[in-house]
């Protein structure tokens, strides 16, 4: 008989706004009440670890991302230049986005009232506090309380303006190697989310700094293969929704519920066979340093542009063999980028690391310490396409003469 694992219940964390402010938490606490009590958890890297299962936490994660999706489509349907405002970053954001985090959020802290929440994400409510954002936060408000409303499925009084502020903030932890952290990209691909195009809600789970499980949904995304087709809408129905828990295996479901099917990544091992995936947005990946791979690779097959983390999810069922991403220098990627994505690959059968062949590591905190970019094949082609980056990388490093 196993022996009994006992773990100490995990302390929630908190906005350090919150923390300080006596009113600010107690409202915390009324709004989500968490018990002491908590799953054991074991780590990884011990030698006595024990398989653990994450089905509640799988099936809390796909309720969440589902309807943040709904949430998603419903503003991407009628969208309006007003929807849209500009970070302090000056990046592009929507309600949507907003009300992306809070949906996710919520649901889980509902799902999963017993275990401690720690969530690592993208979206803080600084800007939306601003005097000039007060149409906006009410927008996102209404959005997120009819999509709660409209699913029937949480009995709760709507949520009031200052609840969704509280709500996003939830989602300032640091993660790390320690304890149970969610990672979180309400809309992965906002500038696909704003052309209509592939965008992802893209949500996973660190145990011990290991992903252990994640979800994608993609709406936009055709449930049939986009293979090498440019028109990624030619292919009739779309919105996919990938899933993924640590050695059980990858599936794909629709979004609308239609039965799992397990899935896995392209098998060939020919380079000149491997179709490969990169970002949309040349700003967000150099598409010359992936042609010069696919070059040396003997790659006949143009490159399928789309973005977010939708390329992980095709990926993951055969639609290509490779996806480089190599972003500008000094750029830092974010744990939510790839967290959902890195473990549905895995799963699948696939390979990511980053262009020194090293495994990504999600348990230093919010950021990525990466080798210069992030290359994601199956087993087969990893040896081939490490060589050919790197051989790539060496030659663009030459002055020229």
């Amino acid at each position: 008989m196993a022996p009994f694992i006992i773990a100490s219940a995990r302390l929630v964390h908190l906005n350090p706004s919150i923390k300080s402010n006596p009113n600010l938490l107690s409202a915390t606490k009324s709004l989500f009440t968490f018990k002491s009590s908590y799953s054991p958890i074991v780590s990884s890297s011990s030698s006595s670890a024990v398989s653990m299962s994450y089905d509640k936490q799988l099936i809390a994660a796909k309720k969440a991302a589902s309807l943040a999706a709904r949430l998603c489509q419903k503003v991407q349907k009628g969208l309006l230049e007003s929807d849209v405002q500009s970070k302090s970053d000056k990046s592009p954001v929507t309600v949507a986005d907003y009300g992306s985090q809070v949906v996710v959020s919520f649901v889980l802290q509902r799902e999963l009232p017993s275990q401690a929440f720690s969530l690592v994400a993208e979206e803080e409510s600084g800007d939306l506090r601003k005097e000039e954002s007060q149409e906006t936060l009410g927008r996102i408000t209404k959005l997120v309380n009819d999509t709660i409303a409209n699913d029937g499925t949480y009995n709760v009084s709507p949520l009031s303006e200052a609840d969704v502020l509280r709500i996003i903030d939830c989602g300032t932890s640091e993660g790390g190697s320690n304890g149970q952290h969610w990672v979180l990209d309400p809309i992965d691909g906002t500038k696909g989310f704003l052309r209509g195009d592939q965008y992802a809600i893209a949500l996973g789970l660190l145990d011990e700094g290991k992903v252990v499980l994640g979800v994608l949904a993609c709406p936009n995304l055709p449930l049939e293969s986009i293979g090498s087709l440019k028109d990624q809408h030619a292919l009739g129905k779309a919105g996919c929704l990938f899933s993924a828990q640590l050695s059980c295996g990858t599936y794909m479901e629709s979004l609308d519920g239609s039965p799992p099917v397990k899935v896995h990544v392209s098998d060939t091992e020919n380079p000149e066979d491997a179709s490969f995936f990169e970002s949309y947005e040349a700003a967000h990946s150099s598409h010359s340093l992936s042609g010069a791979i696919a070059k040396k690779l003997g790659v006949k097959a143009p490159p399928v542009r789309i973005d977010s983390q939708a390329k992980y999810g095709a990926l993951s069922r055969g639609d290509g063999a490779i996806y480089l991403r190599f972003p500008n220098k000094g750029y830092r990627e974010k744990i939510w980028d790839h967290a959902a994505g890195y473990i549905v690959i895995a799963e699948a059968g696939g390979v990511a690391s980053d262009a020194g062949g090293k495994p990504l590591d999600f348990s230093k905190g919010r950021y990525l310490d990466l080798d210069t970019g992030i290359i994601v094949t199956n087993q087969k082609l990893m040896p081939a396409l490490l060589k050919a980056v790197q051989d790539s990388l060496k030659e663009q490093a030459l002055p020229s003469l």
